[in-house]
């Protein structure tokens, strides 16, 4: 019995899951009300109650926490990293802690990882952070020094899906060429060239297609009118780039479910709004496959939006003429955690050095 615990800190709920080996245990949501959470001032303020709110989960479902042989937690924002399975260490934790790359709920897994891991005296890992950077020296460059192009996104998801692609092929994720499109709350389109995401819209900072919650890529004299209109807060203009963007202010909802509901009552709006989503993340692929001068050997799309039917025939219309499309609806980044974990455990990944 190798029991894996994964953590998965949100804004409002912290997800964690049990594994044996590669098979789940159990799985749980555990909700934090705006009233708690509103308690503490930073994110980090958090780390104690959440950390006691996991602790007392496992033991409502039976596990003492001697019976963990590893600890994985959800990556949070750090300092451009490479792909792959990383021991929390001190560096790490100062870096969470003090927030200088973001602050954000998902800053707390590895701290709280290691801090259980500490007790037991068992080894604590993040895996394939939002911030891996891969890029190419060539994506990187912007038309300005001051707005280089950086590499935040869905890494975690992207990762799985393409790996869990290439062991159905019978090939090595290394060995391929892959578009990848997770569209979520928030949406990331990636060149997978030969085992590295070489390109990538900033999924966090504003740009790419814009999603359920998020603007996506505006124009730049535009948003500058707008932060010198005394209209808007600093806040505010942020959230109306993640948070108060997309569909949630385009309709009136961050659900797809319903779009596509309204779309099949009549509504023209609706329709076109869901149109426009599709062909931006259409040309996000187009993109992400001239990025590898169109040699693809497969384009994936994964994400919770992925569930939509008729949305995802759509979208495999637009963009078959480049490669075939794959399907893999929802994200299951719990699972992802537990399979890099495992990997260490059996020797098929080696731990890296933050």
């Amino acid at each position: 019995m190798a029991y894996i615990l994964a953590i998965n800190p949100g804004s409002t709920s912290t997800k964690i899951a049990l594994f044996d080996g590669a098979k789940e245990v159990f799985t749980k949501t555990l909700r934090h009300s705006t009233e708690e959470i509103s308690r503490f001032e930073k994110v980090i303020d958090q780390y104690e109650f959440r950390k006691d709110a996991i602790l007392t989960a496992l033991e409502e479902n039976g596990v003492k926490v001697e019976q963990l042989e590893v600890i994985v937690g959800r990556g949070g924002l750090l300092r451009p990293i490479s792909s792959g399975v990383y021991a929390v260490n001190d560096a790490m934790v100062e870096d969470l802690k003090s927030a200088q790359y973001g602050e954000h709920a998902s800053n707390l897994g590895g701290i709280i990882a290691r801090e259980i891991g500490k007790v037991i005296g068992k080894p604590a890992y993040i895996a394939d952070p939002v911030v891996v950077d891969e890029l190419s020296d060539i994506a990187r460059v912007s038309g300005h020094p001051v707005f280089p192009h950086l590499s935040i996104f869905h890494a975690l998801n992207h990762k799985a899906t393409a790996k869990n692609y290439a062991r159905e092929i019978g090939k090595r994720y290394e060995d391929l060429n892959l578009v990848v499109a997770h569209l979520g709350g928030g949406v990331s389109v990636a060149a997978h060239e030969k085992g590295k995401v070489v390109d990538v819209n900033n999924a966090l900072m504003g740009d790419g297609p814009f999603s359920p919650e998020r603007t996506g890529t505006v124009s730049a004299m535009q948003m500058i009118d707008a932060c010198f209109s005394g209209k808007y807060t600093k806040d505010e203009l942020k959230k109306m780039i993640n948070g108060k963007g997309g569909l949630t202010v385009l309709l009136g909802t961050n659900n797809f479910k319903d779009v596509d509901d309204r779309v099949a009552a009549g509504d023209e709006r609706a329709k076109l709004v869901s149109d426009a989503f599709v062909y931006n993340v259409g040309k996000a692929i187009g993109g992400m496959a001239a990025a590898m001068s169109g040699k693809v050997d497969a384009i994936l799309v994964t994400g919770g939006i992925a569930y939509g039917k008729l949305i995802m025939k759509q979208l495999e219309e637009q963009v078959k003429f480049i490669a075939p499309v794959k399907i893999y609806p929802g994200e299951d980044e719990m699972a992802a955690l537990a399979s890099n974990a495992l990997a260490v455990l059996e020797g098929r990944e080696a731990v890296k050095t933050y």
